[in-house]
């Protein structure tokens, strides 16, 4: 059973939000903490000067509501935003806040994570704890 456990969320529609959770709950021990993390990205400067002055806090908000509402059914769950890269984010936290798994949604790859790389696969390379996979 693990005891700190960190759930790395996206809102995109393709992505998968309840399983992760599901698995993290069953994997959890009886004093565990469970921590849904969400990263804001970056605007580009270009695309940032065209969006109203209080957008990333409004954004912000909102995705605290929203995890709020998702880790109320969990045990001693609580929701985090933070803004960065996905997957350079998702690892300077844990390197951080020391979880001992991460449980991770993955989606089917696509050209673009061929060219780029997913967030998944620069977690599971770089985490120095556990990682679960869920697809």
């Amino acid at each position: 059973m693990y005891r700190n456990i960190l759930i790395p969320i996206s809102f995109k529609v393709d992505r998968e939000i309840v399983r992760p959770l599901k698995i993290a709950e069953t994997l959890a021990g009886p004093d565990a903490k469970i921590t849904l993390l969400h990263v804001i990205e970056h605007l580009p400067p270009h695309a940032a000067a065209h969006m109203p002055h209080d957008y990333l806090k409004n954004l912000k908000k909102r995705r605290q509501l929203d995890l709020d509402v998702l880790s109320a059914d969990l045990p001693s769950a609580s929701g985090v935003v933070i803004e960065g890269h996905s997957g350079r984010s998702i690892l300077d936290w844990a390197n951080r806040n020391t979880p001992d798994l991460i449980v991770l949604a993955s989606h089917r790859p696509d050209l673009q994570d061929a060219i780029w790389g997913s967030t998944s696969l620069q977690v599971v390379k770089h985490a120095i704890c556990s990682v679960h996979l869920v697809r």
